[in-house]
């Protein structure tokens, strides 16, 4: 029989948590239809419940007009929040304190005189909000992106929230070949390090490892593979239907960690399933 075990620090952050409460509370506060402005967060399957319960998925805030707005976790443009504020009977702004964070940092360097870089995944829709908030800023996901830059004189780099510190340092060192003066505003969310931290000292000991969390969910993504690095039998999964009992034969120790749009509901329920397995 195996042991499951759960990281010290796993599943929804602050920000999520934030979100989630401040959607419940306008579905249930008497402020009409509700939507989000793209999925709140990055799980599908919290996102298809918000759907089912009233607060459904637009693209654009003027397929909003009249409704209440939730903007996403992951932020939006300053066009696309103008825009909703014009066209929405309401905003709610759920956007993650920490993100709003990169945005202020990447509008601090811009107006200092700093070509600023961004570290993160290109399209992601934080990185795409941050973009909007600094005309000109450049997004790196690699070293290697980041020395075929062209060289300036001032440099200033933010970062992505659900980034790693090693793939920050990375970056950070190649582009001190591309510039003279390089400025660095750590925002990786703490949420994130503790997670990637727990991730990684669980699966050193696990002989088997399950991730729960969204697969479009970068934050999660990640676990998934630092995961993997230590503890090679890792799976991804959104939910208890995926689970195969095949995959803990033998094993001692599983271990289970969760990105930070995954609720503790999702996190109890996969734990449950996990121990009626390896029990039989």
């Amino acid at each position: 029989m195996a042991t499951v075990e759960v990281a010290r620090e796993a599943g929804a952050c602050y920000g999520v948590e934030r979100a989630l409460e401040m959607t419940e509370a306008a579905l249930g506060g008497g402020r009409g239809r509700v939507r989000t402005l793209g999925p709140l967060i990055h799980n599908p399957r919290v996102v298809e419940s918000l759907a089912e319960r009233g607060a459904s998925v637009v693209g654009d805030p003027r397929e909003a007009a009249g409704c209440t707005l939730v903007l996403r976790t992951h932020g939006v443009t300053p066009a696309e929040e103008a825009l909703a504020r014009e066209a929405c009977s309401s905003v709610v702004d759920a956007t993650c304190p920490f993100v709003k964070k990169v945005h202020r940092a990447a509008e601090r360097l811009a107006a200092e005189g700093y070509r600023v870089v961004i570290v993160g995944e290109a399209g992601h829709p934080e990185v795409t909000a941050t973009l909007a908030h600094a005309p000109g800023a450049l997004v790196v996901g690699t070293a290697e992106e980041a020395l075929a830059l062209p060289r300036s004189r001032k440099t200033g780099v933010v970062v992505q929230t659900t980034q790693s510190a090693a793939r920050l340092a990375e970056v950070v060192s190649a582009l001190l070949s591309r510039t003279e003066e390089l400025r660095v505003a750590n925002t990786i969310c703490e949420a994130t390090s503790g997670h990637q931290g727990a991730c990684a000292e669980l699966a050193s000991r696990a002989d088997a490892m399950v991730v729960i969390g969204g697969r479009n969910s970068a934050n999660t993504t990640r676990l998934a593979e630092i995961a993997r690095a230590a503890c090679p039998r890792t799976h991804h999964v959104e939910g208890t239907d995926e689970l195969d009992p095949s995959w803990f034969e033998g094993a001692g120790l599983v271990g289970v960690t969760a990105g930070a749009s995954t609720p503790a509901s999702q996190i109890r329920a996969v734990v449950t399933a996990i121990e009626s397995m390896v029990g039989e």
